[in-house]
């Protein structure tokens, strides 16, 4: 009767894509197989949380073990990992973050000197 009249035509595509992955979980649940989509569940659960978390150590590991702190040879600002060795930036020394606190790395044997400005004063003869 009402063959041409669209008003009383329903769009079923977008059920049909639907039904079927809830009548297979429903098949799935009746006969006993919950099991399987509980693990499935908790396997895509643990892939998206899994990244959230492994960026949250890194960003804690580094927050520990990045130092900043200046260059005993030419106090410019050096930034490094703790107990690791490097080079400054500007004057190429050797350099080694132990403990929180920058040290220039010397061969065995070596003794670092600091030098002391000491002013000279003439001492006068009592003649």
């Amino acid at each position: 009767m009402n063959r041409g009249n669209s008003s009383f035509s329903v769009d079923l595509s977008n059920l049909t894509s639907w039904l079927w992955p809830v009548l297979f979980l429903g098949l799935l649940a009746s006969v006993g197989l919950g099991w399987l989509v509980n693990s499935i569940l908790i396997l895509i659960g643990l892939i998206l949380i899994a990244p959230i978390v492994a960026f949250l150590i890194l960003r804690w590991w580094v927050n520990r073990n990045l130092i900043t702190g200046p260059c005993p040879v030419c106090a410019t600002e050096v930034t490094g990992f703790n107990n690791t060795q490097f080079f400054c930036p500007n004057c190429q020394s050797p350099l080694q973050i132990d403990n929180g606190s920058v040290h220039r790395v010397t061969p065995p044997g070596t003794i670092d000197v600091e030098a002391v400005d000491v002013s000279v004063s003439q001492i006068s003869s009592g003649d």
